[in-house]
């Protein structure tokens, strides 16, 4: 794999959002979860160390092992020598013993478990978490990351492990519209595992009225970084934060900017760019991965045999909290590419637009024009 280049922000920026005393980071950036549409960035193209937002793409992976039938959320994994070993933030498994798979994923998502990271990446990929971070590269790419390096699926220090506050937005984005039914991990705020309880690290979670997520990373190199995304009058924001010198400065820094963006739609002010050559709008939309991508070869085999999920294809146009929002897309999907779309309850109250029993290659036409019309979607099987 060639190395990213390292090119990191060393001086920190002062934040313009106006709260009381001016805080020092290294980017930020609030944008638009459902139109992709930054409100206002800064150095949101500059690499960064992402730390523990790196668990994100694991458990972006994790969800689509689990969406093709690859995983279950009541399967067991098993804990290696190397994940037990883990360091420093850790559930503390001993090598030999199982976790299931959703408790897994909450200790990822609340915790940020190293060790549990690593048990995810070494039962999707053959045994080694080498091959998962090649994988999460991969991967990254295909949704549109440009920017960004994996070398370990937990965020531990590496020089080469990179990323950017616009292609950490994007993968968060990406999370939220193709695996819905599993964003309600991300707004955990108390998990009790084996006797112990576990508290979220988002303080938005209980301070920011609205907040439904997302994650919290630090390491000495990356220093605090936090996304959190909220939801107020119709609309779903999303804040990213890297390089903060404290915990109270990535809180303080995430609410701002949550406040500011919320002002901004209400007063259809127009999107503010600090310091930074930002994505185009139009492009600010993850592309879904595709049957041609890495994750054809995408297995939990260890023998390394690729496993591809059988059935009909189809392709979906969003998840929806409301059935009249939904109802918008069937039409919008209609009008704009002439195929009938069905509604589909799913979990977590929300509402699928989904199009089904598809040949592989009708499914992939109608996604790539889709993709060309801006209607975000994704093949499924």
């Amino acid at each position: 794999m060639k190395k990213m280049k390292k090119i990191l922000l060393l001086l920190p920026v002062l934040f313009m959002c106006g709260f009381a005393n001016a805080a020092s980071y290294r980017a930020a950036l609030v944008a638009d979860m459902d139109s992709g549409r930054v409100l206002y960035s800064e150095n949101a193209n500059v690499a960064n160390y992402p730390a523990s937002l790196t668990k994100i793409m694991t458990l972006y992976l994790t969800f689509n092992a689990l969406e093709h039938g690859r995983l279950h959320l009541d399967d067991y994994l098993i804990v290696s020598n190397a994940a037990a070993n883990a360091e420093p933030v850790k559930l503390g498994l001993p090598a030999g013993s199982k976790i299931k798979v959703e408790d897994a994923i909450k200790a990822v998502a609340v915790q940020s478990a190293n060790d549990v990271a690593r048990v995810l990446a070494e039962n999707l990929k053959g045994g080694k978490e080498g091959n998962f971070a090649s994988l999460m590269t991969q991967v990254a790419t295909e949704i549109g990351l440009s920017n960004t390096n994996f070398e370990n699926s937990s965020g531990l220090p590496d020089d080469d492990h990179l990323s950017t506050a616009r292609d950490i937005a994007l993968l968060s984005i990406a999370v939220y519209k193709h695996f819905p039914q599993y964003w309600k991990y991300f707004g955990i705020k108390n998990w009790n595992y084996n006797g112990q309880t576990y508290t979220n690290g988002n303080r938005l979670l209980t301070s920011f009225p609205g907040c439904d997520g997302m994650k919290t990373g630090f390491t000495n190199k990356s220093k605090y970084s936090l996304v959190a995304t909220a939801s107020r009058d119709g609309h779903h924001l999303i804040a990213v934060v890297l390089g903060a010198d404290n915990k109270d400065i990535r809180a303080s820094v995430a609410t701002s900017l949550l406040n500011r963006g919320f002002k901004m739609l209400e007063n259809g002010a127009t999107p503010v760019m600090v310091n930074t050559n930002p994505t185009p709008v139009s492009n600010y939309v993850a592309k879904p991965i595709t049957e041609n991508n890495p994750l054809a070869k995408y297995t939990n085999d260890a023998s390394g045999q690729t496993k591809l999920a059988h059935g009909a294809a189809g392709v979906q146009f969003g998840a929806f909290s409301s059935r009249d929002a939904a109802l918008r897309q069937v039409k919008n999907v209609e009008k704009t590419l002439g195929v009938h779309a069905e509604i589909e309850p799913a979990s977590g109250g929300l509402y699928r637009v989904r199009v089904n029993n598809l040949a592989e290659n009708v499914a992939q036409s109608l996604r790539n024009r889709a993709t060309a019309a801006g209607i975000d979607s994704y093949v499924f099987h």
